[in-house]
């Protein structure tokens, strides 16, 4: 297989374990004797492929994921290995590139404009008038 583009860069061939175990799922009586349930591995503590940035960000964001900074990624949901070996790295690319995307720019505070101003002081006078309608007639305590 060719190496897994990720953000920023790719991961190499040597870096990702493979194991295949019998599926269970759709396959009839092949199920019992195929390995096409595919758990890819990959060290994410250990891997040349990100950039220490990249890295930090990775183990902090997949934290409930690893085990020893490893991420183990399942797939079984297709008949045939090849197609679960698939599955799998895009899943992989999936992951990693959401867990290394660098963090959204912080919002800009803005002042509330005239308008949106106006809107909220007529919704309050009207909430005002909602209320004083639902008051006995006759009742000043204004006074």
């Amino acid at each position: 297989m060719s190496p897994v583009p990720v953000r920023g860069g790719e991961i190499a061939d040597d870096e990702l374990r493979w194991r295949f175990s019998r599926s269970s799922g759709p396959g009839g009586q092949g199920v019992n004797t195929t390995d096409s349930r595919v758990e890819l591995s990959w060290d994410v503590a250990r891997s040349p492929a990100l950039t220490p940035v990249q890295r930090e960000r990775a183990l902090e964001r997949l934290a409930g994921r690893l085990v020893d900074g490893v991420l183990t990624i399942a797939a079984s949901e297709h008949r045939s290995q090849l197609r679960n070996r698939e599955a799998a790295l895009a899943r992989l690319t999936a992951v990693v590139d959401e867990a290394t995307r660098p963090p959204a720019p912080p919002r800009r505070r803005t002042a509330p404009s005239r308008s949106s101003r106006e809107r909220r002081a007529a919704g309050e006078r009207r909430r005002r008038q909602v209320k004083e309608l639902r008051q006995r007639p006759g009742r000043s305590d204004r006074s």
